[in-house]
């Protein structure tokens, strides 16, 4: 994992370019770890407004490469990392004192633009921070600017019309995911190491997977909603996503989620998920997870896997409740000339569709996730922790309609939401660990689910687990 020494913050940042379709940074400079920066910071190695001005200027050049950024808040930013300093200086400082960190444009930032994806918002300026953000800023964090998003995060290819398409940082012919794209692939450029996104069906976790960095979707309640524009309201999370488990574990330290301390003298049962039916795991994706596993048996008990039909009928249950509750949303918020002009096709298309879905239908997609949630906590009374694919391929080429794995075919949503809605729709908490990959290009990654309110336990667990499989989150041009 090549990481940037501090030579590297007086340096250009350096040009993006491309050889073929894939990205080349220069220099190959990356943001330094969470609990590097902050000891660096501590021990005044690089000042904050120093390594502030180091993340702004990666942040244009990632705007540049692969359009990760929507809006780069300069002025706030250093401002923030000037009284950053002087609490250094005083020996004042907090948590994440002079820590830059991005936050997906889904969310609330007080005096910087936030579009929510959408020109109907272009200009837009909160008067108040989300809580989340408010959380992270009375913890010291310095927020550079807002990542790019799915058009009001429904859908996972952060594509725009609008604004362009969000690129994959690995593989700029391959897309992010979604919605929290601009979020990943931030943190795989190396702009920063810290990013908070939203995860209403994975949203948080497919762009980590398939950037290869880590992301986080705590139990359902455990960080405040408060600000941030709703998808659907009963599934939508607030998400963490850092480059390794560790930034992860400090950034959900500061906003009050702790990591347990594991008794080595018992070890965490699993329950092993290899395929969530219909859709197949990839041959390759399969082979790195078949890996992980055994890796993982020879430190962990592994126990019966769920049941075959464990997941029946949730994927249709997710998307029925998404289609009823963002349908809601937006006929609330907008009249129809505001729908139809400033809205894009496919955010349309979806509303339409939304128009059609009767109580009875949503009734009945509540019903299935009432099952459903029975059935998993049921399935988790003899194991500790559930381990399965984050999605059942690479990252999908840009622009493809569909991904088609072995005999099964269907559109890139089902494909990769597939493995990671369930854990919304049962407000369980699931976090994911890059793997590597048929390539060096295209990673894939693990999930990891607990019990709800076992996050701190998941989250030390997730720790051992990176040291066994080989995670890794770091660019390799």
């Amino acid at each position: 994992m090549r990481r940037a020494g501090w030579t590297g913050f007086w340096k250009s940042y350096g040009d993006a370019v491309t050889d073929g379709s894939r990205l080349i940074l220069a220099p190959p400079d990356h943001a330094l770890p969470v609990r590097a920066a902050l000891s660096a910071l501590a021990g005044g190695q690089v000042t904050a407004v120093e390594l502030t001005r180091r993340a702004l200027a990666a942040a244009e050049s990632c705007r540049s490469a692969v359009n990760a950024f929507s809006v780069i808040a300069v002025e706030p930013a250093l401002a923030a990392a000037a009284e950053s300093g002087r609490r250094y200086r005083n020996g004042h400082q907090r948590p994440l004192e002079g820590l830059p960190v991005a936050v997906k444009d889904m969310i609330d930032t007080r005096g910087i633009e936030t579009r929510y994806g959408s020109s109907a918002y272009l200009g837009h300026v909160p008067e108040t921070d989300a809580g989340i953000v408010t959380a992270l800023v009375e913890a010291g964090a310095v927020i550079i600017g807002k990542t790019t998003t799915h058009e009001f995060a429904w859908g996972v290819t952060t594509a725009s019309p609008d604004f362009g398409d969000t690129l994959n940082p690995r593989h700029v012919g391959h897309i992010p995911g979604g919605s929290s794209g601009g979020s990943a692939a931030a943190i795989a450029y190396g702009v920063v190491t810290a990013s908070l996104g939203t995860d209403t069906g994975g949203s948080v976790r497919i762009p980590a997977a398939l950037c290869g960095v880590v992301g986080y979707k705590p139990s359902r309640g455990m960080l405040p909603a408060t600000g941030i524009f709703p998808l659907a309201r009963t599934l939508d999370h607030p998400g963490l996503i850092g480059g390794c488990i560790d930034d992860v574990v400090l950034l959900a330290g500061a906003l009050g989620i702790k990591a347990a301390d594991l008794d080595a003298s018992v070890a965490p049962r699993l329950g092993i998920i290899r395929e969530i039916p219909p859709v197949p795991l990839a041959p390759d994706v399969a082979a790195a997870f078949d890996r992980a596993v055994e890796r993982m048996a020879s430190a962990f008990p592994i126990d019966s896997s769920p049941a075959a039909d464990l997941f029946d009928g949730v994927f249709a249950a997710f998307a029925g409740i998404v289609l009823a509750e963002g349908g809601m949303l937006h006929f609330g918020l907008s009249d129809d000339e505001t729908l139809r002009t400033r809205y894009t096709p496919e955010t349309r298309e979806r509303l339409e569709r939304a128009r059609t879905v009767t109580i009875g239908d949503y009734a009945l997609s509540r019903q299935v996730q009432r099952r459903f949630v029975e059935r998993l906590t049921h399935a988790m009374t003899s194991v500790d922790y559930l381990v399965l694919p984050a999605c059942p391929c690479v990252a999908p080429r840009r622009g493809e309609a569909t991904v088609t794995i072995s005999a099964w075919s269907g559109s890139v949503r089902e494909a990769l939401m597939t493995y990671t809605a369930p854990f919304n729709l049962a407000g369980f908490p699931a976090i994911t660990i890059p793997l590597h990959g048929p390539t060096d290009d295209l990673p894939c990654a693990l999930q990891v689910v607990a019990r709800p309110g076992a996050d701190g336990g998941m989250l030390s667990f997730a720790r051992a687990v990176e040291a066994l499989v080989g995670g890794d989150g770091a660019l390799r041009p």
